[in-house]
């Protein structure tokens, strides 16, 4: 996907050759555009494909989607001075591997604040309601109780897949991870319920907002460390705040990992929350996290 500047002039595309398989997959074209009047926000639509390979339990994994989703927004707010700060999605049913449609509207563009809303839809029935705010910096003071947990730096070798080995779903061979805290799923640990490590794509990529929001979902929900029985945990719905503009330097290390923490405290009527929080390696935070999740064991997907 073309970035476009402030004119709405496109960037030249780089070469299919030059895309990773996540900026492939989660690519997104656009199709028609409604011209902005005083009686109608400006609606933009756009074709992709959901690929199979990013499959996550009953469906294709929710911060895939969610990186797809937020590629249509940025091309709709088309400003690289308004960087996205909120995006929420409600999942209404999980999509087939194939075509679908997102429609975005550009709801409101202040002097610094662009409120979206957007739609994905397959084959005619709804797969997703988004809301979104993209702004430029603002000033404030800078205060922070969020301190990076202490532990051990990234290890020098990236070795995808890892999890695939203790039956994780296809789309964990896209991720690098290496875990710090926590316990291995399903070993009914009489630990809290937090997981945690470094993070990456399994190609080498600079961390961006569309990696954070496929990495604010990419790991097995913390409840899963005190079940003793295989389970799934399909997402009701999931907030992202982009707390640093990208990228943090001039020349980003594509190998960087961020690292990753994911805590929930109540499993009630089959319904719990995970909260997370994203670091880079220099201590900043990149993201915050809440998503709303169902508990299914496997024999009743």
């Amino acid at each position: 996907m073309a970035d476009r500047s402030k004119t709405g002039q496109k960037a030249p595309s780089p070469s299919p050759a030059a895309l990773s398989v996540f900026d492939r997959d989660t690519a997104v074209r656009r199709v028609d555009e409604q011209s902005t009047n005083e009686k109608h926000a400006a609606e933009v639509r756009f074709a992709a494909e959901v690929s199979s390979d990013w499959r996550a339990g009953r469906g294709p994994h929710g911060g895939y989607l969610a990186a797809m989703l937020l590629r249509a927004l940025t091309e709709t707010v088309a400003d690289p001075a308004r960087t996205p700060r909120s995006l929420t999605i409600h999942y209404a049913r999980a999509p087939k591997p194939g075509p679908v449609s997102i429609r975005t509207v550009l709801e409101r563009a202040g002097r610094s604040l662009s409120t979206l809303s957007a739609r994905m839809e397959q084959d005619g029935s709804l797969v997703a309601l988004v809301l979104a705010a993209f702004s430029v910096p603002w000033s404030a003071p800078e205060l922070t109780d969020l301190q990076m947990p202490d532990v051990a730096p990234p290890d020098a070798t990236r070795e995808p897949g890892t999890l695939l080995k203790y039956g994780a779903p296809p789309f964990t061979s896209h991720i690098v991870l290496q875990p710090r805290t926590g316990a291995f799923p399903f070993t009914g640990a009489e630990q809290p319920m937090e997981i945690g490590g470094w993070l990456g794509l399994s190609e080498p990529r600079p961390i961006d907002a569309l990696s954070l929001a496929f990495f604010s979902d990419a790991l097995f929900s913390p409840p899963f460390v005190r079940l003793t029985e295989r389970a799934t945990s399909p997402t009701i719905d999931l907030t992202v705040h982009f707390r640093a503009s990208l990228p943090l330097t001039a020349s980003p290390d594509p190998n960087e990992l961020c690292l990753a923490r994911f805590r929930s405290g109540l499993v009630h009527e089959g319904f719990f929350e995970e909260d997370g929080v994203i670091w880079a390696a220099d201590g900043t935070v990149l993201a915050q996290s809440r998503q709303l999740a169902i508990l299914m064991p496997l024999a009743i997907r």
